[in-house]
C-alpha cells in the first residue's frame, strides 16, 4: 500500500458532494432500487416510478446513506435496453426522489446520456458497472459534473460474462484492469478522488474468484480510492449453501461482515435495515476489543 493510501484510510477518506461532506471513515450503506422487470433479485417488483419511489424511501428510514437507481439488469444473461427505455425507467423516479429527500442518488448506468440526464435530475454519483468502456462518452460526463464515479471491474459483458470466466490470478489481473481505467479517467480529467472502486462480485467470476476477491479486498487499497462491495444475495452464496435468492440474508450478511475490518467503505445492498444492524453491532464489538 502506497504512504497516500494509508494515510487515507487512517484519516479517513471525505467527499464534498451535494453541498455537504460524507466521511468514509464509517462504513455506508447504498440501497439498491431496481426500476427493472428483469433484475435477478427484484425484478418487477419496483418497476413502476411510484412503487420505486416508495421502496426508496423506504430504504432511506432503514439507514440508506446512498440510493442507488438502475433501469438496466445487469445479471448474468441479461441484454441491453434501448436509451429511451431506460430514461423512461429512471428519470422519474430521480426526479421525484430528489424532490422528497436529501439522501444521496446514484445512477446505475453504462450509457453518458442516461448519466447526464440523471445528474440533471438530481442525481449525485455514477456507478458504471462498464467503467466507460460501453460508451466512450461516459468518463467526459462525469469530468464535467465532477461526481463520484464507481468503476467496477467485470470480465466480459453481461449477457456472457458468466459462460466461462477464467482468471490466471484474479486479483492480479482486477489490479491491472483498475490501473488501466484509472490512467485513463486522469486523461479525461477526472480527479482520483471522485473515483470509488468495484472488484465486480458476480460480474465474470467464479465462486473461487469470488471468495479470493473478499479474502483480499485490501489489496485494492493501494489505489488510494474508497472500495465499495456488491456480495447481497449474490449466487455465489447459493454455491455455497444451497439457496433461493430471498433466502440469502444470511449470506449476505457473512460477506458484508467478512469485509468490514479490511476496511471496506460502501455496501450496496437488498436488505438495508439488516445491514446497518450487523455493521453496527459488529463495530461496537470491534471497539472493545483488548
Amino acid at each position: 500500500m502506497t504512504r497516500r493510501a494509508q494515510k487515507q484510510l487512517e484519516e479517513g477518506i471525505e467527499w464534498w458532494i451535494k453541498d455537504q461532506i460524507v466521511h468514509l471513515d464509517v462504513p455506508l450503506v447504498m440501497g439498491i432500487v431496481n426500476v427493472t422487470p428483469d433484475s435477478f433479485s427484484d425484478g418487477g417488483h419496483f418497476s413502476s416510478p411510484v412503487a420505486a419511489l416508495n421502496h426508496a424511501q423506504q430504504l432511506i428510514q432503514d439507514g440508506a446513506t446512498i440510493i442507488d437507481v438502475g433501469g438496466e439488469s445487469t445479471r448474468p444473461g441479461s441484454s441491453t435496453v434501448s436509451l429511451q427505455q431506460e430514461l423512461d425507467r429512471v428519470i422519474p423516479v430521480i426526479e421525484k426522489l430528489s424532490a422528497s429527500t436529501s439522501c444521496l442518488i446514484s445512477i446505475d448506468t453504462q450509457k453518458s446520456t442516461v448519466a447526464d440526464l440523471a445528474i440533471q435530475s438530481g442525481a449525485h454519483i455514477v456507478n458504471d458497472v462498464s467503467s466507460g468502456r460501453n460508451d466512450p462518452h461516459m468518463m467526459e460526463v462525469v469530468a464535467r459534473y465532477k461526481v463520484p464515479y464507481v468503476m467496477m471491474h467485470m470480465q466480459g459483458t453481461p449477457k456472457s460474462m458468466q459462460d466461462s470466466p477464467h482468471y490466471s490470478d484474479v486479483i492480479s489481473e482486477i489490479k491491472e484492469y483498475f490501473n488501466d481505467r484509472l490512467k485513463h479517467a486522469d486523461s479525461q480529467g477526472i480527479n482520483r478522488s471522485q473515483i470509488i472502486l468495484d472488484p465486480g462480485i458476480g460480474f465474470g467470476k467464479s465462486l473461487s474468484d469470488n471468495l479470493k476477491i473478499m479474502a483480499n479486498i485490501d489489496e485494492f487499497h493501494s489505489f488510494g480510492c474508497p472500495l465499495l462491495i456488491g456480495a447481497s444475495r449474490k449466487s455465489f452464496i447459493d454455491m455455497i449453501h444451497h439457496s433461493e435468492v430471498h433466502k440469502r440474508l444470511g449470506g449476505s450478511l457473512a460477506a458484508a461482515l467478512a469485509v468490514l475490518p479490511k476496511n471496506v467503505q460502501i455496501y450496496r445492498v437488498h436488505d438495508v435495515f439488516e445491514t446497518c444492524q450487523a455493521l453496527n453491532i459488529f463495530t461496537a464489538i470491534q471497539k472493545h476489543l483488548d
